[in-house]
């Protein structure tokens, strides 16, 4: 029988280990999204993105999906570390998705998930607990008269993170107030913080005609975390897609990456304008899209 202990120390390092450094031949890590996979039982969504090649996944910590924080106990959480370890599979990130335009009611049910979702991530790795990544809130058009109130959520988020010893990733979206490398930028500079960082995804940079190295460059330098998903249409209205479905030139994005030293995960995200379509078959997208994945990074 393990001591609380070893336990511990062999969880940690069978979740650190593919993140870190499983594939010699590449920096870059695959890894899949169990956003997209919430009617899958946990278990076998684990064995599934094991089985396929993925080398970790990020979990989504909302509400209605199995790794939602208040469902798991600390006996759920030690049998999911050990079922991690058991599959050599690394947890890459736990989504948490929150808003920074709110009222101070919901203001402080964010800082408190936050901080939940901290215990959650040392509970699954104390030695090297995932980020939190999170979009940000509020519509392209009222950003001007959002900043400043969502400049000040962010620093408490920072403090909050900071207090919890934790990694907080903020993503850009089209659809949200910060819609843009621009505007994410400027928040990072009014919330100077060790404990922010930012979550890349280019498929929302794709559906507004901006380049790929344009935006990536000045977000890599705070790039911590990596979503992939392809997208048709534009800002006004746009569909995302899985990767391979869309215009993405992933071997041009993996070299891109490489020449710049990336050494992190990339993770799938699938859209729930694709899993809230009649028919969406999740174990079907998970291996199409470390088909095209893995062909791409060779």
């Amino acid at each position: 029988m393990l001591t609380r202990r070893q336990f511990l120390a062999r969880t940690a390092a069978f979740t650190t280990l593919p993140v870190l450094g499983r594939a010699a031949e590449s920096a870059i890590t695959l890894g899949y999204s169990l956003y997209g996979m919430k009617t899958v039982p946990l278990d076998e969504a684990l064995k599934t993105c094991a089985e396929i090649g993925y080398q970790h996944v990020e979990f989504a910590l909302n509400a209605g999906w199995p790794t939602e924080p208040k469902i798991l106990d600390a006996a759920a959480r030690q049998a999911l570390g050990e079922k991690l370890a058991s599959l050599k599979l690394g947890v890459s990130g736990l989504m948490l998705n929150m808003s920074l335009p709110v009222n101070d009611t919901v203001h402080a049910q964010n800082l408190a998930a936050l901080k939940e979702a901290a215990q959650f991530a040392h509970d699954l790795n104390p030695a090297a607990p995932p980020l939190i990544e999170t979009v940000l809130g509020g519509k392209p058009a009222e950003w001007d008269k959002l900043k400043d109130q969502m400049a000040a959520r962010l620093r408490s988020w920072a403090a909050t993170a900071a207090a919890a010893n934790i990694t907080l990733a903020i993503k850009a979206h089209v659809g949200s107030a910060v819609n843009s490398p621009e505007r994410l930028l400027w928040l990072l500079e009014q919330a100077p913080s060790s404990a922010l960082c930012v979550a890349y995804d280019y498929s929302h940079f794709e559906v507004q005609g901006l380049d790929l190295t344009k935006t990536l460059d000045p977000l890599f330098p705070r790039t911590r975390f990596i979503h992939v998903k392809d997208t048709a249409g534009d800002a006004t209205k746009f569909q995302f897609l899985l990767p391979g479905e869309g215009h993405t030139d992933y071997a041009a994005y993996f070299k891109l990456l490489k020449e710049r030293n990336y050494h992190g995960p990339v993770v799938v995200e699938v859209s729930a304008q694709v899993f809230n379509k009649s028919g969406y078959d999740p174990i079907a997208a998970a291996k199409k899209c470390y088909a095209t994945l893995s062909k791409a990074l060779g």
